[in-house]
């Protein structure tokens, strides 16, 4: 198995994950749960959210990312009140739509600066998987997506979303690495700097992400911790993601 750690600049995702592919697919499966969750539902990962409020967050993401990848400012959608189903089905048909004009390798404004427009493939894709995991576990509803996919998203805080909190100072550095070792499937991460982990964390993929995006506890089934605890509650404590 491969530990891997890239430096704060890395933000090449792997080359063998279709993004655009995965985004369209993530997106079909976010707009046919809308109808199918209350509105009105908790979620509980997203402070005092209803699910309404899920619905338009992702929609508002889709449109302001379409106007990061074209490079000029956005349009505000408004206050609403919204047709979640409407709004949504907009939202993310400007996203995919734009990308697809654009191409991969225009340039657009990314969260890294200047950079090309597949930039959002990546991130919009898990944009949308962590939150349709919200709105689907919400709602009492499964997932399933590919263990690559979860892997993915795993890598994405590793290697871009994290060192950009450090480096926006969001973060202090962490004290001391952390492990991450994927059961299903030969993949390994090292968040932090360093090189020798305090503390190693086993679980599969899915398991894996959900805990660096704050759905998970080191504490769920799921998971297995071994070393240093307290370097992990550290570690998790800190604003790794946005």
């Amino acid at each position: 198995m491969t530990t891997r750690h890239v430096d704060s600049d890395a933000a090449a995702p792997p080359a063998a994950l279709d993004h655009r592919a995965v985004l369209g697919h993530l997106q079909a499966q976010f707009l046919a749960t809308i109808p199918a969750v209350d509105p009105t539902t908790r979620v509980p990962w997203c402070g005092r959210w209803r699910v309404k409020d899920l619905v338009v967050h992702v929609a508002q993401i889709h449109h302001w990312a379409a106007a990061q990848a074209s490079r000029r400012q956005e349009t505000p959608l408004g206050g609403g009140p919204f047709v979640l189903t409407d709004l949504y089905a907009a939202c993310a048909a400007e996203l995919r739509d734009t990308l697809d004009e654009l191409g991969p390798d225009a340039v657009s404004w990314t969260l890294l600066g200047d950079g090309p427009a597949s930039f959002w493939h990546r991130r919009q894709t898990h944009e949308t998987l962590v939150h349709l995991w919200d709105l689907r576990t919400a709602g009492g509803l499964e997932l399933t997506v590919e263990t690559a996919v979860w892997a993915d998203s795993v890598d994405e805080v590793v290697t871009v979303m994290q060192p950009r909190q450090e480096r926006m100072g969001r973060m202090e550095p962490l004290q001391a690495p952390v492990a991450l070792h994927a059961t299903d499937g030969d993949r390994a991460w090292l968040l932090g700097g360093g090189t020798e982990p305090a503390v190693r964390v086993h679980g599969t993929a899915s398991e894996l992400a959900l805990l660096l995006w704050g759905r998970r506890t080191p504490d769920d089934p799921g998971l297995r911790v071994d070393g240093d605890r307290p370097a992990l509650d550290d570690a998790l404590g800190r604003s790794l993601t946005p």
